[in-house]
């Protein structure tokens, strides 16, 4: 029962990761639930930052003089388990993004700018599966999806709630569980991105995981890594001519990201609540952010 509700945990934790950027990792994770189990969550975070990276180098405000720009964001996220092996997972964020100044975007000539952003289908499926006689055990499986704009938003400018792209995504994972209910986890991934209307950069994904449960707590540490494999550098020349904050959706986005999530069922292990908090460690192209979360998770079984 806690194994379900702690499923339904993890897939919301990376659905209400605070950074909004087009991103390679896919929202799963090591645990399977069992055939026809269904969760639906909801999830709130709020970030904010005053710090960008132009480029690799750490610099006050950010690319148009904005001031402080901070984000809320409501999250939405199902996930089927159509076999005890393999799951289907849907997610769909609204995202209010906003200058603290009023300073107007130069892009958009707004101050701020919300609505829907992408539709995000996923499929993982467990290849690998064993057990130990000391109770620990390992998994190893894979996971495929796409996101898409359901919404016409603009791609370009400062404060955009995404870059308008069509995303293939997939991932590796491995996942070790210990006798004493701490399990670490690791994914590998690679994303595909296309525009009609950017050239936006390719991405490998890397996540590693640890954490530790039982049967009232779930908790875990979580390293984001994403490395985009080109893309320009904001404040180089090569941005300037391909029009600036026009061509955010262009640069090379890296960043290394640092989360803690943690959950707890207050009903049945059928309805429980999470949260969360994330921060930038390092950066290229990207903001350098804080963020605080919370969600609420139902399990139907």
């Amino acid at each position: 029962m806690l194994h379900k509700s702690k499923r339904s945990l993890l897939g919301i934790m990376l659905l209400i990761c605070p950074f909004l950027s087009v991103k390679a990792q896919v929202p799963v994770n090591g645990f399977y639930a069992k055939k026809n189990t269904f969760t639906f969550a909801s999830s709130y975070s709020f970030k904010s930052y005053d710090q960008f990276y132009r480029g690799a180098t750490l610099s006050e405000g950010n690319p148009a003089g904005l001031g402080e720009i901070s984000s809320s964001i409501v999250s939405l996220y199902s996930q089927y388990a159509i076999l005890d092996w393999l799951s289907a997972t849907a997610t769909l964020p609204y995202i209010n993004v906003e200058s603290e100044t009023g300073e107007l975007d130069p892009v958009q000539n707004v101050a701020q700018v919300d609505g829907v952003q992408d539709l995000g289908l996923f499929v993982k499926a467990r290849i690998l599966e064993k057990k130990f006689e000391n109770a620990s055990k390992i998994t190893l499986g894979g996971a495929s999806g796409v996101t898409f704009p359901i919404s016409d938003y603009q791609g370009a400018g400062v404060l955009s709630l995404g870059n308008q792209a069509t995303a293939v995504n997939g991932s590796a994972i491995f996942q070790y569980t210990t006798p004493f209910k701490i399990f670490s986890e690791v994914q590998l991934g690679y994303s595909m991105r296309s525009s009609s209307d950017f050239d936006i950069p390719n991405a490998m994904a890397y996540s590693a995981k640890v954490g530790y449960h039982n049967k009232w707590l779930y908790m875990h540490a979580k390293l984001d890594i994403q490395d985009s494999m080109s893309g320009l550098d904001i404040g180089s020349p090569e941005f300037g001519a391909a029009g600036g904050p026009a061509a955010l959706p262009e640069t090379e986005v890296d960043y290394t990201n640092l989360s803690f999530d943690f959950y707890v069922p207050v009903y049945k292990n059928n309805v429980g609540v999470s949260a969360g908090y994330g921060t930038t460690l390092d950066g290229r192209n990207y903001n350098k952010e804080s963020a605080f979360s919370f969600g609420l998770v139902y399990t139907a079984r």
